[in-house]
């Protein structure tokens, strides 16, 4: 929907978990913005940092050399509070205040939840870029911080794939993703991992450590099982069932916030400049309420809200090729 709003005044903001690409997409924002006519502003710490009035203006070289750097240049926060209403209406007056009728916020689901209230309560014109290693977003294919998530699971199987071939053992790579199984699943496929256990299908425990079993009779010298974050609840019981079918040494480890951090992809970094480009043309549009995504490769945007009631679909034929491919 637009609003009135001649102001040539934006600001930009990365709020919730980080992700790798990110600084990308700032980069991608503020010098696209200033190359339309848009005076800059950063907002630190997110809306944490709006609340508190971490407002400060942007020029070009506020954004040199971060491309390569993953976390975000703008810091960032969790910030419950900002669903009050009128905790929410400071942070939007800390702008007004100032001319700024415009913003962009780069985050997730949380992040975008401040996007729709904004927009509905506010004279603000808000735009949202998906920044997220989960991709547990419904209307988008991709989220800016997936794809170098996954490239840092798979660096992470390569590297513990050596040391569990050398002495025979299993490994338990547990990985982020909250109740998505995204990031487990696509990095069980590009990095070989023999079982992977996701959130949107079940898991035998038994059934595994069995497979298990009979995987070392055939010869094979090593097992990877990538755990899912919202099935972490199953990982002592599969430790203790593997062990005992196999006999054999059962090491867990979990990534956590390795994979948060670290040198974006190519394709995180083009990912964040082309959804920064839609959301700096929305903005000159007087478009609100509304957020960038990408669908078959093309860039598109969509309502807040409309964003917000997809769920995201599981990929059950890349579930069913990644069981058929790993033994």
């Amino acid at each position: 929907m637009a609003k009135h709003t001649k102001c040539n005044k934006l600001a930009v903001l990365t709020s919730g978990g980080d992700a790798s690409g990110m600084n990308a997409c700032i980069r991608a924002v503020v010098r696209f913005g200033l190359n339309n006519g848009f005076e800059m502003y950063g907002v630190k710490h997110g809306y944490t940092g709006l609340i508190n009035d971490e407002v400060f203006p942007m020029e070009y070289s506020s954004v040199s050399n971060c491309v390569h750097n993953g976390g975000t240049i703008l810091r960032t926060s969790r910030c419950p509070e900002f669903k009050e209403r009128d905790v929410m209406l400071k942070g939007v007056n800390n702008l007004l205040k100032r001319g700024i009728e415009n913003l962009i916020v780069i985050g997730g689901d949380g992040s975008f939840r401040g996007v729709q209230d904004m927009h509905e309560h506010s004279d603000l014109n808000v735009i949202g870029i998906p920044g997220t290693i989960d991709n547990d977003m419904g209307y988008t294919d991709y989220t800016i911080g997936f794809d170098t998530a996954c490239n840092t699971v798979v660096d992470a199987i390569i590297k513990l794939r050596d040391t569990i071939t050398s002495h025979g053992r299993i490994m338990i790579i547990e990985v982020m993703g909250r109740e998505s199984g995204n990031i487990a699943l696509n990095s069980a496929v590009a990095g070989g991992a023999e079982y992977v256990i996701v959130p949107e299908a079940p898991a035998d425990v038994d059934e595994i450590a069995q497979s298990v079993k009979r995987g070392f009779e055939k010869g094979k010298t090593s097992t990877i099982i990538l755990l899912a974050e919202g099935k972490n609840y199953l990982k002592d019981e599969l430790m203790q069932k593997v062990a005992d079918a196999t006999n054999r040494r059962v090491n867990h480890i979990a990534l956590s916030y390795m994979q948060r951090g670290g040198i974006p992809t190519m394709a995180d970094r083009v990912l964040a400049a082309r959804m920064a480009q839609r959301a700096v043309e929305l903005v000159q549009c007087g478009q609100s309420g509304r957020v960038v995504g990408v669908r078959g490769g093309d860039i598109y945007d969509t309502t807040v809200s409309e964003a917000l009631r997809l769920p995201k679909e599981f990929d059950e034929r890349l579930y069913k090729l990644a069981i058929t491919i790993s033994k």
